[in-house]
């Protein structure tokens, strides 16, 4: 360093104290505190989605998500927060737009830097209300597939490069890990659990952290994680979800809302961050009726005081605003505070013990509350205090850029990639296998629906009809039912059964030639009819047709085990309770089976 950038340096800690990276970070934040504005302050307290522009350039005003520009976040809005909405074809774009923000964050007043957040991205779910595609990045099972392993220290190595991608391109907030209990078979969300086992879902959790936030080391080269959806998110009434009105129910007959809690227990000694509570309301608890995001009873009685919780904690996403999604109208998730005004709800959040409003941008609100002296300024200080926290603790302070030029070779490497694809494999469940038709011999004919003929190619000679073949391959979706709006088809809920046309199908391929079923199970579907149809069904929660046929094929080993039951009927999933794992009636398959070729 040059005696003329050491002597700017020295001029610009003189000028920012909390610069001062030798003082402790409870110190540097109250001296931040100390020289912010409320407009400042009311800035931090908002996290939303932002877009980037083409190849890494800042964004102008989206009119399709109806988003301001990247300036207008930040210059007049003073937000500091923000989700990355939708996926670039390079990680050097990612990370090119990254710094160009920080650099805008940079010619504020006060100079604070950006924490840029993201849903998952890393594995095939084809549910973008919840996660975002892999582009660049290296591609996984998603959590359920990961649970489908059995493996803690497999799931840590996954945390390990997922940090390692995600700070390369400036990401240091982690929305997840999910680890509500999948104990409503019929629930949208499913497939971004662990499963509906509390322990493992746990121990699973807990491995995701550490991998994220580079174990005890918590620091520059950590990403933050923020667990969700607080105090568990799985027991809705009829499995519907809450972004939706008719969802906003959540109910335990059975008496089960403490053991919702054990995964979160194990979040808070791995040493998570941050906590995300759900939209959900509960009925007929202890606890007020409405949504968690507003439920002081919950955020203040239960995480803060019980559970000693002391980081940041974010609502979900448009708890305040009514919105458009798809340009269809779509209200804001206040469930049992609906006559509240979008001012009133900010209010209870506040109160409730919340330090971030998830997925939106009005601090005009906040200071609204402010100057009518229904929201005291110190209230702000407190949360305030976190935020700032989490940015000097992750060195955002220190250097908030990143080498664009590295971002590339990091992220989706060889050797990631490679680890993603050997946990495809591994996750990959073999439920049945009547007259033992796998392993299949590779150079057999191959008839193939969903996967790739190019693909099946290297496995055996592939024919176009089920006549001509000596194995047949099928890849399916769980089932779910069409709902009235595109954003409500992303959440697949409803009915667990296949449609009779696609029984009648794998039946009629079935009766050709002796015939594997694949299922996506996104959710626990009903498979007695396909595994009475079929020669061999396997499940797979996200994995390539090539990592599936490595497997069939014997080239790679049949390890998987199931993360859930599989209910034999739909009858059964509406008798049980939504809050009880395990209490479907006589399941086809149990949790842990998984077939060893």
């Amino acid at each position: 360093m040059t005696d003329a950038t050491t002597t700017t340096a020295e001029a610009e800690t003189a000028a920012r104290p909390w610069l001062d990276a030798s003082l402790p970070v409870a110190e540097r934040v109250e001296l931040l505190l100390a020289e912010m504005t409320v407009e400042e302050k009311a800035g931090l307290l908002f996290q939303t989605m932002i877009t980037m522009g083409e190849d890494g350039e800042l964004a102008e005003a989206d009119p399709v998500f109806g988003l301001p520009s990247n300036r207008e976040f930040v210059l007049e809005k003073g937000m500091t927060h923000f989700n990355l909405l939708g996926v670039a074809p390079t990680a050097g774009a990612i990370a090119r737009w990254h710094n160009k923000l920080q650099e805008l964050a940079a010619s504020t007043r006060l100079g604070i830097p950006v924490t840029i957040s993201t849903d998952p991205r890393h594995s095939f779910t084809e549910n973008p209300g919840a996660a975002m595609l892999a582009g660049p990045f290296s591609q996984w099972p998603d959590a359920l597939g990961l649970a489908a392993t059995r493996d803690a220290a497999l799931v840590e190595r996954f945390g390990d490069i997922a940090r390692q991608e995600y700070t390369a391109v400036g990401i240091r907030v982690a929305l997840h890990p999910q680890v509500d209990l999948a104990t409503e078979p019929r629930w949208s969300r499913v497939l971004q659990t662990f499963g509906e086992d509390a322990e493992l879902s746990g121990e699973l959790g807990a491995a995701y952290i550490r991998g994220f936030q580079n174990g005890d080391a918590f620091g520059a080269e950590s990403v933050s994680t923020m667990v969700k959806h607080f105090p568990g998110g799985g027991p809705q009434k009829d499995g519907e979800d809450p972004h939706f009105a008719y969802g906003r129910e959540q109910v335990y007959p059975g008496g089960q809302f403490e053991l919702h809690l054990k995964p979160f227990a194990a979040a808070f000694d791995a040493g998570v961050r941050q906590v995300m509570p759900y939209y959900g309301m509960p009925v007929d608890t202890e606890y007020e009726e409405v949504g968690f995001g507003f439920n002081k009873s919950v955020l203040t009685g239960l995480l803060r005081e019980r559970f000693e919780f002391d980081g940041i904690v974010c609502t979900d996403w448009g708890l305040v605003n009514d919105a458009a999604i798809f340009g269809q109208p779509f209200p804001a998730r206040a469930w049992g505070v609906e006559h509240l005004t979008p001012l009133e709800r900010v209010e209870k959040i506040l109160d409730a013990g919340a330090d971030q409003f998830g997925g939106e941008a009005c601090p005009e609100l906040v200071l609204e509350l402010v100057a009518q002296g229904r929201v005291d300024e110190q209230r702000l200080d407190v949360s305030v205090r976190r935020l700032l926290r989490e940015k000097f603790a992750l060195g955002l302070f220190e250097n908030p850029f990143v080498d664009a030029e590295a971002a590339d070779a990091i992220v989706g490497s060889a050797e990631f990639r490679a680890a993603g694809d050997a946990a495809q494999r591994a996750s990959i469940a073999v439920l049945s296998n009547r007259d033992a038709v796998l392993p299949f011999t590779p150079g057999v004919k191959l008839y193939v629906e969903g996967i790739a003929p190019e693909v099946a190619a290297a496995y055996g000679e592939v024919v176009d009809s089920p006549a001509d073949a000596d194995l047949a391959v099928l890849r399916l979706q769980a089932p779910f039912e069409q709902r009235a709006t595109m954003f409500e088809n992303f959440f697949h809920a409803g009915s667990l059964e296949f449609s009779g046309d696609v029984v009648a199908h794998v039946a009629e391929v079935a009766a050709a030639v002796p015939t594997v079923v694949d299922v996506f199970l996104d959710r626990p579907a009903i498979l007695g009819p396909v595994v009475e149809a079929a020669s061999a069904v396997a499940g797979n929660w996200g994995a390539s047709a090539a990592a599936l046929l490595d497997v069939l094929s014997g080239a790679a080993p049949a390890g998987g085990r199931l993360p859930f039951d599989i209910p034999s009927s739909m009858a059964a999933v509406e008798a049980s309770r939504p809050d009880v794992p395990f209490d479907t009636a006589d399941p086809l398959f149990r949790f842990g089976h998984g077939l060893t070729l």
